[in-house]
């Protein structure tokens, strides 16, 4: 089978179960590091032409990081086109099992089985703490409403103060952000590279906690180790 992933977590989910499968993926999938797929692309600007002449069996992708212009292309060209939907855990897990399973045609990987687990561990939190999220500066954009991100850090004790906002990732002022009545702000190193010395002087007064923006935004093998990371990047 020949398989192209749009989507980096996907990506890495596939080459992880069944490394012979992937011919295809973006320039963004990064991981595993001696992945040798051909590169088609970014994530939004896919070469679609250079898709179909890789003539995969199956075209994975997410409907939040493709744009539907890009995917309706690659159906029209007769492609088997499979998009998922990952808001929340829960979704990550049944999508994951859908795109290797169903799609890919492989066994059910020992590695889902370890995420489903290390998650289902976790203590529930006593409380949440209220933090801001921001996934991008200039502009400043944070974690929105309905995000598997967000979802995660609610698993983890903290309460995104932004996940009622009628946008996913609203474009929010930082004198906005610092009033939000946050106790917290969380800065992940991806999609924005957030460091110890860019984001925390942003929010004078409030606790920085630095993370790993593939344990909080990918949805794939990282999963085995992201809650305890997440948990232990928190505290």
């Amino acid at each position: 089978m020949r398989v192209v992933s749009l989507v980096p977590s996907l990506t890495e989910a596939v080459a992880v179960t069944a490394p012979g499968l992937l011919v295809g993926a973006t320039d963004w999938c990064t991981h595993p590091p001696e992945l040798a797929a051909a590169r088609i692309g970014g994530t939004k600007n896919p070469d679609v032409a250079a898709v179909v002449a890789l003539r995969p069996d199956l075209v994975v992708a997410n409907e939040e990081e493709n744009r539907e212009p890009d995917l309706a292309a690659l159906r029209e060209a007769g492609l088997n086109v499979m998009v998922t939907e990952v808001r929340t855990l829960g979704q990550a897990f049944t999508e994951l099992e859908r795109v290797l399973v169903t799609g890919c045609g492989l066994r059910r990987p020992h590695w889902l089985d370890e995420a489903e687990a290390a998650w289902a561990a976790l203590p529930a939190p006593a409380t949440l703490r209220p933090a801001v999220v921001p996934v991008w500066r200039r502009p400043w954009m944070v974690l929105g409403r309905e995000t598997f991100a967000g979802d995660l850090l609610a698993r983890l004790g903290v309460r995104n103060v932004y996940a009622d906002h009628p946008e996913r990732y609203p474009r929010i002022a930082p004198a906005e952000l610092n009033a939000a009545g946050a106790e917290l702000v969380v800065l992940p190193d991806e999609p924005y590279r957030f460091t110890a010395t860019d984001g925390p002087e942003a929010f004078p007064g409030l606790p920085a906690a630095l993370v790993d923006g593939r344990h909080l935004t990918w949805y794939g093998p990282s999963l085995t180790e992201a809650a305890a990371a997440l948990r232990a990047a928190l505290r």
